[in-house]
C-alpha cells in the first residue's frame, strides 16, 4: 500500500493519497486546490489516480476535486447525502460501500454531525477481512477534537441536530474501530473547523478515546453542551467557500504569472474597489506603504485571514516580497479569491519615490499603551482575539471584536475616535489596524507584541491591566 499526507500548514489542512501499489489504482482524499504534488507522487510510484473522494463539502478551503478530475479522469466521490447537492457530476456511496483498489479496500462509514453528507473512510491493506490500518475522519474526529456543528446554521440546519448526529457518529461508527487504528484527520490546529485541534496530525482511536474531551464519558446532551459553546466566529469566507465547493466552477492554473502593475495601475485599480493586499512583514509594512491598503504578511495565515477582511469577488492587487507574487496568488485561490488582477513592481522603491502616496503604520509598545490608556480621553481599545483567548486574559475596558468579525462590525466603532488594537502578538493587530485605516479610520494604532507583551509586562502596563 501507498499512503501519503499531505500537510498545509497555512491552512491548517490534511490531504491524502492511498495507492495500491500491485494495480497502481490510487485515491486521493480531500486535495488542496494546487495539485501538483499528488500527480508527482503518483506518477513516481507508478500509480494511476481513480477517484477523488471528498468527505465533505469543506467550508475552510477550495477543494481540488474538479483539478484532479480534469488532470486524471478520475471520478469524485461523497457521501449519500451530498446527492443532488453538487454541480459537476459525482458519485454517492452509502454506509458500508467498498472502493477496492485491488489488495487495499476503503470502507465508507457515514458520519454526519459536522455536515449532513460527512464521511469516514476506513483503510484496510489487506482487504476488508483484515484488521483496518487507519480510518481518514474528515472533520468529524480531528486529534484533540471533532468537528463544530455549528456552520449550517444559516442553511437551516440547527447547531443542536448535527451535534446529536455527531455525537453517534463518533461513538457508533469510530469509536467500534480497533484502538490501534490510526486516525487521519483533515484538519490539525489553527483550523477553525474546531476550538481545540492539537499539533499533532495523526493519532489513534485508542488515544483518542483516552484524551480527546469531546469522547469522554458523558451523556448525549453533555456531549451537545460540550461541542456548541466556546466555538470561534467562523470566517468571513466560509460560506463562499462551502458554495463554491458544490459549483462547477473554472479551473486553477497554477503556472499563470502574476501582471506586473505600475503605480498608476494600482491606484486606479484601488479606485475601482480593489482591495491592495500588502503581503510584507508588519515591519515592513510599517515603514512605508500604499494608502489604504491592508497589511497581512505572507509568512502568516496569509489566505485565511485574507479571507476574514474582504468580501469574495473583490478584484485584488497584491503587494509582495520580490519574487513572492505567485505564491500569494495561489494561496488566495486556495480559498477561492481568484481575482488577483496584478502585482505593483518593485514596491520598496515605489513607494521611496513617491511618499505622496504613502503612510505608516502606527505601533505602540505596552508601556506607551499604559500611558496613552491613562492620559487619553475617549480611547477606545479593540481586542480582535477569539472568546476563548479572551477569557484567559484581556485589557480592562476593551471591546472584543473578532478578526472575523470586524469587517462586518466597523458601524459599532467610531471611526474618529482615537483607537488601538490588539491580539496575542501583533499579526491580527496589524491586520486589523490597517483594515481600519482603509476604511476612514483617522487615529489607529496597534499593539507591538500585542495581549502576550501587556501580560508580561507589568510593570509598563501598569494602568488598567485586568485579568480573567
Amino acid at each position: 500500500m501507498f499512503f501519503r499526507q499531505y500537510y498545509l500548514g497555512c491552512l491548517s489542512h490534511a490531504s491524502y493519497l492511498i495507492g495500491d501499489t500491485t494495480t497502481g489504482a490510487a485515491v486521493v482524499v480531500d486535495p488542496q486546490r494546487d495539485i501538483a504534488e499528488y500527480l508527482a507522487d503518483a506518477e513516481a510510484h507508478g500509480l494511476t489516480i481513480t477517484k477523488v473522494l471528498e468527505t465533505h463539502f469543506h467550508a475552510d478551503f477550495l477543494s481540488g476535486h474538479l483539478e484532479v478530475a480534469a488532470h486524471t479522469g478520475a471520478t469524485i466521490g461523497y457521501g449519500r447525502a451530498a446527492e443532488g447537492r453538487a454541480e459537476f457530476p459525482i458519485e454517492t456511496y452509502s454506509h458500508g460501500h467498498v472502493i477496492e483498489l485491488g489488495e487495499v479496500a476503503l470502507e465508507i462509514r457515514e458520519t454526519p454531525g459536522h455536515t449532513p453528507e460527512s464521511i469516514s473512510i476506513v483503510v484496510y491493506p489487506h482487504g476488508l477481512g483484515s484488521p483496518p490500518d487507519s480510518v481518514l475522519t474528515g472533520d468529524t474526529m480531528f486529534i484533540g477534537d471533532v468537528g463544530r456543528p455549528d456552520l449550517l446554521a444559516s442553511v437551516g440546519v440547527t447547531a443542536d441536530e448535527l451535534a446529536r448526529q455527531l455525537y453517534h457518529s463518533l461513538h457508533e461508527q469510530l469509536l467500534t474501530l480497533p484502538d490501534a487504528t490510526k486516525v487521519y484527520p483533515a484538519h490539525g490546529a489553527g483550523s477553525a473547523c474546531g476550538k481545540n485541534l492539537s499539533t499533532e496530525t495523526m493519532s489513534t482511536i485508542g488515544e483518542q478515546r483516552r484524551f480527546n474531551y469531546a469522547l469522554a464519558p458523558m451523556s448525549e446532551d453533555e456531549f451537545v453542551e460540550a461541542v456548541t459553546q466556546g466555538q470561534s466566529v467562523a470566517p468571513l469566507y466560509f460560506s463562499f467557500a462551502a458554495n463554491r465547493n458544490r459549483e462547477a466552477r473554472e479551473l486553477l492554473t497554477e503556472d499563470a504569472s502574476v501582471p506586473t502593475l505600475t503605480l498608476e495601475q494600482a491606484i486606479a485599480h484601488q479606485h475601482d474597489g480593489a482591495v491592495v493586499i500588502d503581503a510584507r512583514d508588519d515591519i515592513e509594512f510599517t515603514a512605508g506603504h500604499l494608502r489604504g491598503s491592508i497589511n497581512i504578511g505572507l509568512g502568516g495565515r496569509f489566505a485565511e485571514y485574507a479571507g476574514e477582511v474582504m468580501r469574495p469577488g473583490t478584484p485584488i492587487v497584491l503587494v509582495t516580497p520580490p519574487g513572492h507574487e505567485s505564491e500569494a496568488k495561489i494561496r488566495l485561490a486556495r480559498i477561492g479569491f481568484d481575482r488577483v488582477v496584478g502585482a505593483l513592481a518593485d514596491p520598496l522603491a515605489v513607494f521611496t519615490a513617491h511618499p505622496e502616496v504613502t503612510e505608516r503604520l502606527s505601533r505602540l509598545s505596552a508601556r506607551t499603551l499604559a500611558e496613552r490608556v491613562a492620559s487619553v480621553p475617549g480611547l477606545v481599545l479593540v481586542d480582535v482575539r477569539n472568546a476563548g483567548e479572551v477569557e484567559l486574559g484581556t485589557i480592562a475596558g476593551a471591546r472584543n471584536m473578532p478578526l472575523p468579525a470586524l469587517l462586518t462590525n466597523l458601524d459599532q466603532l467610531d471611526q474618529t475616535a482615537p483607537t488601538v488594537v490588539f491580539c496575542a502578538g501583533g499579526y491580527r493587530s496589524a491586520i486589523a489596524s490597517s483594515l481600519l485605516r482603509s476604511r476612514g479610520f483617522s487615529d489607529v494604532s496597534d499593539l507591538i507584541g500585542g495581549y502576550t507583551a501587556w501580560a508580561t509586562n507589568p510593570n509598563e502596563a501598569t494602568p488598567n491591566e485586568a485579568t480573567a
